[in-house]
C-alpha cells in the first residue's frame, strides 16, 4: 500500500524472532499535503500500517490486525526532520502473530505498541 511510494526499505534483518527494518520516508508524498500542509506529520495509523506491511513482506503472508493491547505515540514524525526510521518487531507466532513493535530514530522512540495479528488466507 505505502511501500515504494511513502517509504522505501533499505535494510531488513531478522534474528531470534526480532525483525529490524530501516526505512526512508519520502517527504514529497502527497499524504503530507493534507496531513498537514504547513506542518507535515506521519499519521499514527500509517505508522501502524508500515509495521504491518513490513511484517507481511517478511512472512510472505497477509495479516489482519486482531488486537492492539497498547499503542503509545511518543513523538511526532516530521518527514522533513526525520526521514530515516528503524522499525523493530519482536514476534511470537502461535495460531496468531504476537508483536511488540517500536518505531525509532537514533535515541528517539516515536511509537511503542503491542499488537496481535491473525493470518489471512492467500486466496
Amino acid at each position: 500500500m505505502f511501500a515504494d511510494s511513502l517509504y522505501t526499505r533499505s535494510l531488513l534483518k531478522v534474528a531470534d524472532s526480532v525483525l529490524v527494518a530501516e526505512i526512508g520516508l519520502n517527504p514529497a508524498h502527497p499524504l503530507y499535503a493534507g496531513h498537514f500542509p504547513d506542518a507535515p506529520v506521519l499519521p499514527g495509523v500509517v505508522q501502524l500500517q508500515i509495521i504491518k506491511e513490513i511484517l507481511e513482506g517478511h512472512l510472505e503472508r497477509k495479516l489482519l490486525l486482531k488486537e492492539m493491547r497498547t499503542c503509545k505515540f511518543l513523538r511526532i514524525i516530521n518527514p522533513f526532520e526525520t526521514s530515516g526510521l528503524v522499525i523493530e518487531a519482536k514476534m511470537k507466532e502461535t495460531d496468531s502473530l504476537e508483536v511488540v513493535a517500536s518505531v525509532s530514530h537514533a535515541d528517539m522512540v516515536y511509537l511503542k505498541a503491542q499488537l496481535s495479528y491473525t493470518f489471512c488466507s492467500n486466496a
